[in-house]
């Protein structure tokens, strides 16, 4: 079994649905659990909005756990295919608490125009620091060069690799040995997965779905990076002096379900932009979660959808949902799953198009 250890839940339910598209049994965790018969188990963490401290120490538990859990014989590490994140400190983590004697690391997305030429990232034309990146509150984009951004990397076990075709990633795995941690992101998984189960065919999921009814929908978008969505439904933005920490949440909360309640149908979102920091990333996603879990405590729908992968483990983690069957994979990085109470959540990276969800 193949265990994924992801530093976000979006992350986590793109790895989930690769390996669903690609007719393998996958099943997605918000702790290291034996999971019965399986051939990928994904563990969503949520170390990419820890302190780096915090991050090293989840990681390096989780990865213990995981090495030490019987039927796991490889680990695969999902990054983030913008840089962003903890990234050698938590590569040196897992090294630390599993057998590998080094990580390759390789976020390159080719499929997606996501490339690295001669350690320079570069999204299409752009290098990554030319890109909406830049602005990102946690982890801006100031330099596209890998050796620039991870000075220490090879010092403390973490080599990178180019690519610039799906090819590249291909011979990228192929080459790697048993002692080598692969790390990076959907690309490299897809390569990965394809190397240890050859006969995966992805009969299972065939790519076409049925849209969404957006109706008895709960819409969130909790991410900078958001991409309009175009379904027809309202969109309610934070109040300014919510965002501002000067008004509570409760009485958004109560406008926003009786609202609900008669159109059974809502998106949420930040509009704000005038804070940044850690600080304020972490308030607002807790506003959010606050809020999402009051909503569904009151008119619980069919249907959860939400942007942005902090904002969704903190959502998911207040409302107590901790283990999800895939159901759908809507497009790359675009996962519909169920929990446990019957509700389904689907789940995207905000920099990611939002495909034929609705």
């Amino acid at each position: 079994m193949v265990a994924v250890i992801a530093d976000d839940i979006t992350g986590a339910a793109e790895m989930a649905g690769i390996a669903h598209r690609l007719g393998l049994r996958v099943k997605l965790t918000m702790h290291p659990q034996p999971s019965g018969e399986c051939d990928v188990l994904v563990v969503a963490t949520d170390t990419r909005s820890m302190t780096e401290a915090e991050a090293v120490g989840e990681t390096a538990r989780v990865t213990a756990a995981l090495s030490g859990m019987e039927g796991v014989d490889a680990l695969f590490r999902k990054t983030d295919s913008a840089l962003r994140g903890h990234v050698v400190a938590e590569l040196e983590a897992v090294l630390g608490a599993s057998r590998y004697g080094r990580a390759l690391y390789l976020p390159a997305n080719p499929s997606k125009g996501r490339i690295i030429r001669d350690g320079v990232y570069y999204i299409g034309d752009k290098p990554l620091h030319e890109t909406d990146f830049s602005f990102d509150p946690e982890f801006p984009a100031f330099s596209s060069v890998l050796s620039e951004r991870f000075p220490d990397g090879e010092e403390r076990g973490v080599v990178c690799a180019d690519a610039v075709t799906a090819a590249d990633v291909a011979r990228v795995v192929g080459r790697a040995g048993e002692d080598t941690l692969l790390a990076g992101a959907a690309d490299l998984f897809t390569a990965f997965l394809l190397h240890r189960f050859p006969s995966a065919d992805g009969s299972v999921a065939d790519g076409v779905h049925t849209p969404l009814a957006a109706d008895d929908c709960l819409i969130v978008c909790g991410s900078t990076q958001s991409k309009p969505i175009g379904c027809g439904v309202a969109t309610r933005y934070m109040p300014t002096a919510v965002y501002d920490g000067v008004a509570p949440v409760g009485g958004w909360l109560q406008e926003l379900a009786e609202e609900y309640a008669a159109t059974r149908a809502l998106i949420i979102a930040v509009r704000d932009r005038h804070r940044t920091g850690k600080e304020v990333a972490v308030y607002l996603r807790g506003a959010m979660a606050d809020l999402v879990s009051g909503l569904a405590g009151i008119h619980c729908p069919k249907e959860l959808v939400i942007e942005g992968g902090a904002t969704a483990f903190a959502i998911l983690h207040r409302l107590g949902w901790e283990a999800f069957t895939i159901t759908d994979e809507f497009a790359p990085g675009v996962i519909r799953m169920m929990a446990a109470n019957g509700t389904h959540v689907t789940m995207k990276p905000g920099s990611y198009p939002w495909g034929g969800l609705f």
